[in-house]
């Protein structure tokens, strides 16, 4: 099964894609990158477009994503969750099924510790994958993890 896991953003949307067959194994990861000047419809529309370029490469059968948990900026969690909304009709119209994972239940899977940071999760995805670097920018590694997790949690529908 090939996994596609997401870190939405509007700035950066993260996407890792990995083939869970026994024990998981990392096909590709980037970055959907907008510019801060573009108006914000473009933003969505180019989310939108590129993470379709990447479902037809990659052929995913599952979108996973993180979802959204944010306690100081509304404003900037409102613009994420219209990010998200982008993707999941992006998955819809690709008749793809999604999963959500919160914060907690992808660093409980990946580090077995829910209060792990950023590094701790990001050194883990390394050692699992058996990578010689993490993978870069962050929103790559998380949307790794957010794959990671998936495999993790459905081990037994290999």
């Amino acid at each position: 099964m090939i996994v596609l896991g997401i870190d939405p953003g509007m700035a950066l949307t993260g996407w890792g894609v990995v083939k869970k067959k026994g024990k998981p194994e990392l096909i590709a990861y980037g970055c959907i990158r907008t510019a801060k000047d573009q108006p914000q419809d473009e933003r969505f529309l180019q989310i939108y477009q590129k993470l379709k370029i990447v479902i037809k490469k990659y052929k995913p059968q599952i979108i996973c994503l993180e979802n959204l948990f944010f306690n100081t900026n509304a404003k900037t969690a409102l613009v994420v969750g219209e990010a998200r909304g982008i993707i999941k009709i992006c998955a819809i119209l690709n008749k793809l099924p999604i999963t959500e994972f919160t914060p907690l239940q992808i660093k409980n899977c990946i580090t077995g510790y829910g209060r792990a940071d950023k590094q701790q999760i990001q050194k883990m995805v390394k050692a699992l994958l058996n990578l010689d670097e993490i993978p870069r920018p962050d929103d790559a590694a998380d949307a790794v993890a957010v794959a990671l997790t998936y495999c993790f949690y459905h081990q037994e529908l290999k």
